[in-house]
């Protein structure tokens, strides 16, 4: 349920700006948890992305009167395989920090939800940080399961690391 100084909307050119900085602030957040995305140095690239979300209608904002305090941005997954199921993508959701805890993520989750339904999406996939532990419980209490499992190994040495970690024959 959306708090009742809330709304849900599509996101317009009036608002787009408000979503790049909200979108700057959770790259930078983001990089507590290990993520390697700059968020200011990104910001003219995410405008472009976003703004394509936008024209799309995979842009959502949460409004508290003139202000946005968050958003959510999604799409139709397009390729050039073909698929069992039709999967909707949610690449980016958003809560300014205080106002998380009023719901608000909750309602832009649903509102994602509904509207790809509605573009006949039957499964939707997300990323969330695994070092962030908030935000996989915040799925997990919405139904999400993990799906998909990635990994990452650093190819940098610094001198005191053997570089050959997949062989233990010595020669």
């Amino acid at each position: 349920m959306t708090p009742p100084d809330v709304e849900i909307v599509r996101a317009d050119q009036d608002t787009l700006d408000a979503v790049v900085d909200c979108w700057v602030h959770l790259a930078e957040e983001q990089r507590a948890y290990g993520s390697d995305v700059e968020g200011v140095s990104n910001r003219d690239a995410m405008r472009a992305t976003l703004g394509a979300h936008m024209v799309d209608d995979g842009l959502l904002v949460a409004k508290s009167g003139d202000s946005v305090v968050g958003f959510a941005s999604f799409s139709v997954q397009r390729g050039a395989l073909e698929l069992e199921r039709t999967r909707g993508t949610l690449t980016n959701l958003y809560v300014v920090p205080s106002r998380r805890g009023d719901a608000i993520g909750t309602a832009l989750l649903e509102r994602v939800e509904s509207d790809l339904r509605d573009r006949g999406v039957s499964v939707v996939l997300l990323e969330a940080m695994a070092q962030n532990a908030a935000a996989r419980r915040f799925y997990e209490r919405a139904g999400y399961e993990p799906f998909r499992v990635s990994y990452q190994r650093s190819l940098e040495v610094d001198g005191s690391e053997k570089n050959d970690t997949h062989s233990k024959e010595e020669g």
